[in-house]
């Protein structure tokens, strides 16, 4: 009868929790005149972001807000409880006058969730729950409910003296990543666009977070999570810029740093923008550093040119059929594909030259597996399914 017992009494539903009480004293005050996350952006200073109080009830009292994770230029995002189902979720506000950036954004989620579950790729990409809209003084506030996340590989590079990830850590992050990104490519029929360390998350409070208020609107200081005893897998968020990847387009369009040659040049792209993006992104994480810089020896910080001149600094000039589908081509290169722009190509550059830390066999192995994604020519870069199967990702001990 015990098992029967334990089956029946897992159909009761568990009496929702008790709000819990914040303390309206003890905290740290944050002076007035520093500014503080959110009041930097022009949203803000607009009035368009929620005045979300630690200790808020929404959704007819199902979520209530316990801390602040973050913010963005069209949300604020914060730990709260589900009192219904005894559990926590984040909830992503968004500002005023961007439900529609959040109807698209689940919309997407919807389709990562529903594609194909059994792919294993679907549980490294980042789902959602529902949406609900908050109403205040005629106004409404979209709200996308999600499960936490620990943090992402940007805060563990910052939490590490060494700056980079050693080499076991970044395999295994990379077969998640790589996963995640063949089943939103081939079973979702999406493009990321948007992957950097920030957006790639580890799945899996007791003090007042320090606040100030600004015209009676509560600012609070975003909260981080301690670290887990396990970090779980990687799964790959954040899908605000992601588009169909069955419609080549031509708009620009990734971080500055990773942006791929075709979205340089304003050439057709689609799915292959996220390889090269990743392709750039292991420096980051592997090398302590960026690959690309894009820095625009005028002063004028990042621009286009100065980027295309450290890509034909490491790679050579590029492939004239590449040119030919660029509506930018030719503000960087002469009919023949030689170099125009007024600014420098860097001299003594290559793949060889900027990784620093392996050698011997293990490093030429590491050098073909990045090749198979910095590559020109869209056409020519490997697939995420085809780079799962690289023998320097799968081999765990390279002797020469």
């Amino acid at each position: 009868m015990a098992p029967l017992l334990t089956w029946a009494r897992g159909l009761i539903r568990r009496a929702p929790l008790a709000p819990l009480r914040f303390p309206t004293a003890g905290f740290e005050t944050v002076p007035t005149s520093r500014l503080l996350e959110e009041e930097r952006l022009d949203e803000f200073k607009a009035g368009n972001y929620y005045p979300v109080n630690i200790g808020d009830l929404f959704a007819s009292n199902k979520y209530q807000v316990i801390g602040k994770l973050g913010f963005g230029s069209t949300s604020t995002v914060w730990l709260a409880r589900n009192l219904q189902d005894h559990d926590f979720v984040t909830l992503k506000i968004f500002a005023r006058h961007h439900g529609e950036t959040c109807r698209d954004e689940f919309w997407i989620y919807e389709t990562i969730g529903k594609a194909n579950p059994s792919h294993p790729g679907h549980r490294h990409l980042r789902t959602a729950l529902e949406t609900f809209t908050i109403d205040r003084a005629g106004e409404e506030y979209r709200c996308l409910v999600q499960r936490p996340m620990w943090d992402s590989w940007k805060d563990l590079l910052q939490r590490n003296p060494a700056g980079r990830f050693s080499e076991p850590l970044l395999k295994g992050g990379l077969q998640h990543l790589l996963r995640a990104l063949d089943y939103l490519h081939t079973e979702c029929k999406l493009v990321h666009t948007d992957i950097k360390a920030d957006n790639i998350l580890h799945a899996t409070m007791e003090t007042p977070s320090p606040r100030k208020h600004v015209n009676n609107h509560p600012i609070y200081m975003s909260r981080r999570f301690g670290l887990p005893d396990d970090f779980g897998i990687i799964v790959l968020g954040d899908f605000g810029g992601t588009v169909k990847g069955d419609l080549k387009r031509n708009h620009d369009a990734q971080p500055n740093v990773y942006r791929s040659p075709e979205v340089m040049l304003q050439a057709p792209w689609s799915y292959p923008v996220d390889i090269w993006n990743v392709g750039a992104m292991i420096w980051d994480v592997f090398q302590g550093r960026h690959l690309f810089y894009g820095q625009d020896p005028t002063g004028k910080g990042y621009t286009t040119r100065a980027h295309l001149a450290e890509v034909v600094g490491l790679l050579g000039p590029p492939p004239l059929d590449l040119l030919e589908r660029g509506v930018r081509s030719k503000e960087f290169f002469s009919e023949n594909g030689q170099w125009v722009a007024d600014v420098p190509i860097p001299q003594g550059n290559s793949l060889e030259n900027a990784e620093h830390f392996l050698a011997g066999r293990n490093k030429t192995m590491f050098l073909d597996f990045v090749r198979g994604m910095l590559a020109w020519r869209p056409e020519d870069r490997k697939t995420a399914k085809e780079l799962l199967e690289d023998p320097w990702l799968n081999t765990w001990e390279i002797s020469d």
